[in-house]
This record gives C-alpha cells, sequence and structure tokens, in this order.
C-alpha cells in the first residue's frame, strides 16, 4: 500500500526542469492552434472532458501536452 501511495505522489508532483525548478504556466510557449483545431478542442473537451490523449488523437501532429498546455492558457484568462 505504501508503494500505491507514493506511485499516486509521483504521478500527482508539480512539472520540473532537469535543474529541478518549477515551471508555471507563465514560462510555457504559447501553443498556436488554427481555428479548426480550437473548435474541436473545445467540442472535444465538452464531450470527454480533460482527457487530453483522446483529443490530441483527433488531431494530426498533435501531443497530449500541447493540447492540455493550450486549454490551460485559454482557459486562466
Amino acid at each position: 500500500m505504501d508503494n500505491q501511495r507514493r506511485t499516486k505522489q509521483a504521478k500527482t508532483s508539480s512539472i520540473v526542469t532537469s535543474s529541478s525548478e518549477e515551471v508555471s504556466s507563465l514560462e510555457w510557449e504559447i501553443v498556436n492552434m488554427s481555428q479548426e483545431e480550437e473548435d474541436l478542442v473545445c467540442r472535444m473537451h465538452k464531450l470527454v472532458g480533460d482527457r487530453w490523449g483522446l483529443i490530441a488523437g483527433r488531431i494530426p501532429g498533435r501531443t497530449a501536452e500541447e493540447i492540455e498546455r493550450f486549454w490551460v492558457m485559454k482557459t486562466e484568462k
């Protein structure tokens, strides 16, 4: 049980760079998307929630991380 708890904690930890500094969303590069991609992300998010990998699978050339970063930056405004 202790190992399971540690695994869950590791998965939910902050994003860390190689120099062990936290990266805030302010330091993220802006993800440029076409209007069609933005519309698809919004529609898919309404349907499946924050299942970024599933959404990214519908947009060729996009990763789950890019989709999530786009969504976080879009909704923070």
